[in-house]
């Protein structure tokens, strides 16, 4: 009889909201391995973490574009099964203020930039950020913008074009080979859909890379 091979099932089990933080006195601080997520207002980054986590009311999706003005936290329990065996996982996943909202102030954009960038200069055990970009529009300036920032601050940056479902297959081809020409990142664009959970295997890969190593 063939030998059945074990299959490493990576997938979150277990999610809940912990915590907001406004400045860095209310950051978390404990010894778990956080990954987050950023990108510009109304991208799908609410709907992206409930999508990951098997809830739909975990993370609020808004239709008022930049309502995520804090820090979010959120406790993750994920497992694996390894050579037969089953390892646990407890980490955070951070929702970050997205990017470029219309109803603020410069003097509000500056003070965004610089409590995103405390975040990551204190949060230790940071290990990726994920920078979602709307396939419908790569390359936009403010993308752009983010992104030559994010590069030289970020831990691991892993870019992730939504909305794909909005697309024709030809057309998100095309739009992904343009992440991967304007946003190169520490590993290939992915394009995810919360809608159809394409790309969440994709992800979850990565996730699982970063979590468990």
């Amino acid at each position: 009889m063939a030998e059945i091979k074990e299959v490493n099932s990576f997938h979150i089990f277990s999610s809940a909201y912990v915590c907001a933080a406004v400045n860095s006195s209310q950051y978390v601080k404990d010894e778990k391995k956080e990954i987050a997520f950023i990108g510009r207002s109304n991208v799908g980054k609410s709907s992206l973490i409930n999508s990951l986590c098997g809830q739909r009311k975990l993370a609020y999706v808004s239709r008022e574009p930049g309502k995520t003005r804090t820090i979010n936290y959120y406790a993750i329990q994920s497992r694996r099964t390894l050579d037969g065996e089953e390892q646990r996982q407890d980490w955070y996943l951070v929702d970050l203020p997205g990017y470029g909202f219309a109803k603020t102030t410069q003097q509000n954009r500056d003070s965004w930039s610089g409590f995103i960038a405390r975040y990551m200069e204190q949060s230790k055990n940071l290990v990726m950020i994920g920078l979602l970009i709307d396939l419908r529009h790569p390359g936009l300036p403010i993308d752009m913008k983010a992104y030559e920032w994010l590069r030289s601050i970020a831990p691991d940056l892993q870019i992730i074009g939504t909305k794909g479902d909005k697309l024709k297959r030809n057309e998100l081809a095309k739009n992904k080979r343009l992440l991967d020409k304007y946003f190169p990142g520490d590993a290939p664009a992915i394009a995810y859909s919360s809608l159809t959970g394409e790309g969440k295997d994709e992800l979850m890969a990565r996730i699982e890379g970063k979590i468990c190593d």
